[in-house]
């Protein structure tokens, strides 16, 4: 379960602390997914970052399976994140001198190095690669490319560690319409497969759509749409 309870963010400016985040509280459960909504510097991301552990909360806890991430130590901190959640951004964010397989496996390389390959990370990358179509890329390099088959290997790379917990921002805000609709479905079915709780923030109506619950980020805070 990821619990949000009372979380609140702000960033220190010369005139003060500026409030993005206020009284913020959420609960979802494995195989929840949420949709959120808001204009440009309503705080999506801000909220993303700290649910993903990525930045801490001015006030306020999120916990995750009942582990609270900010009272860790920084090593047990990277390594909580690398197994237990998964993230997509709107630029996909792979490296561009690897393979499209081995960018998939890059989050499973500090695992490796620190208890030995279990030699199930490439046969579950390969199945992933198979889940998204593009089992023939395998030994391409993200130049080769088109975009949507980049955000395709960011999403088998955002699963490759069967996350609990999967955030996406914007994931198909650089993408046409055909290819904003693939990775949305691919997004939703491999969802269900892995039944992680997924958390989605979006400029896009059409994407926030497709989600059973709907959230829109309002005065600092998330308000449910019907």
């Amino acid at each position: 379960m990821l619990e949000v309870n009372n979380l609140s963010k702000e960033y220190p400016t010369p005139r003060g602390g500026l409030p993005i985040l206020s009284g913020v509280t959420l609960k979802l459960r494995r195989g929840d997914a949420v949709s959120i909504m808001g204009p440009s510097g309503s705080g999506k991301s801000s909220f993303l970052y700290v649910v993903g552990a990525l930045e801490p909360p001015t006030s306020g806890t999120v916990t995750l399976d009942g582990e609270n991430p900010f009272l860790m130590p920084e090593r047990e901190l990277a390594a909580f994140r690398n197994q237990r959640i998964g993230f997509i951004f709107q630029d996909h964010c792979l490296l561009p001198q690897l393979t499209v397989l081995e960018n998939v496996l890059t989050p499973t390389l500090v695992a490796a190095s620190a208890k030995g390959n279990s030699g199930g990370e490439l046969e579950r990358a390969r199945e992933l690669l198979e889940q998204v179509g593009l089992t023939e890329r395998s030994e391409h390099r993200p130049a080769e490319l088109s975009g949507g088959e980049k955000q395709r290997v960011a999403l088998a790379r955002a699963l490759i560690r069967r996350p609990l917990l999967l955030l996406c921002d914007e994931p198909t805000g650089n993408l046409d319409h055909a290819a904003a609709s693939t990775v949305a479905e691919l997004l939703l079915e491999l969802h269900r497969r892995q039944e992680t709780i997924l958390v989605v923030v979006t400029h896009s109506a059409e994407l926030a759509a497709k989600f059973p619950v709907r959230y829109e980020l309002q005065e600092q805070n998330l308000v449910r749409r019907p």
